[in-house]
């Protein structure tokens, strides 16, 4: 709710919607996998508590992670469509999760357009994050690749955070990291020291501090496209640009 308040104004109809998605809590330890590519669809989930990463498995046994979950993010969406999930899902830490079945969505479109439409707004929001993907990943050296990562963390955390300021728990294995942007252990810890060396970044007991953000966004010319939708073609009730 914390999340999805930051884009929109929620009724307490809206409110009393979403609440019932995290009727049901399901704790998991760290490492453990949730669930396989492959296993049937059966639930959504949102998270509560903790860490996750998805992630696909190549022919070869070389993992790549796809994505990072965080506290208030649903997962689950890409596979509504299939019988059947499309990637892996492991806790990075100890998380909790709330389960539920797609068809509770069902009672969210209809009665709540503001929330339809801003599930339908993230859910393209992530195919434009997707092409800044494809263009870091496969255009930018590792330093790079890892400056767009962590600003992409960062500028998450934010939108449930506004406090966070310039440090951020890390609680991702150097191997995870790699996965996620397609680096071995090796370039990952190669990219940490150069920016560290040139002041960007500082790491202190499993946190990360952005010392230099501004000189980072422009390495890699990173665009936020968390901090703010355009909800202005939402219901009239529910316009409500979010601004710095």
């Amino acid at each position: 709710m914390k999340k999805l308040r930051h884009y929109i104004d929620l009724s307490d109809k809206d409110r009393e919607l979403l609440a019932e998605l995290e009727e049901r809590e399901t704790a998991f330890t760290a490492r453990k996998e949730i669930y396989t590519g492959g296993d049937d669809n059966d639930a959504i989930y949102v998270v509560k508590e903790g860490w996750l990463h998805s992630s696909t498995v190549l022919i070869d046994g070389r993992r790549q992670i796809v994505k990072i979950h965080h506290p208030g993010d649903i997962i689950g969406f890409p596979d509504i469509a299939y019988e059947h999930v499309t990637t892996n899902l492991v806790a990075a830490e100890d998380c909790v999760l709330c389960p539920f079945q797609k068809s509770a969505l069902v009672e969210i479109f209809r009665n709540s357009t503001k929330i339809t439409s801003l599930f339908f707004a993230l859910a393209l929001r992530d195919q434009c994050v997707l092409i800044d993907n494809i263009r870091v990943f496969s255009r930018m050296s590792s330093r790079e690749r890892l400056s767009w990562f962590l600003l992409d963390l960062i500028s998450r955390l934010r939108v449930t955070n506004p406090d966070l300021g310039d440090m951020m728990r890390l609680p991702l294995t150097q191997a995870e990291i790699g996965d996620a942007i397609s680096l071995s252990n090796v370039y990952v810890s190669r990219a940490f020291t150069a920016l560290t060396r040139y002041g960007f970044l500082e790491r202190v007991d499993g946190k990360v501090r952005l010392t230099n953000e501004r000189k980072m966004r422009e390495l890699v010319d990173f665009v936020d496209r968390y901090r703010e939708m355009d909800t202005s073609w939402f219901d009239a009730s529910a316009s409500k640009v979010k601004r710095a």
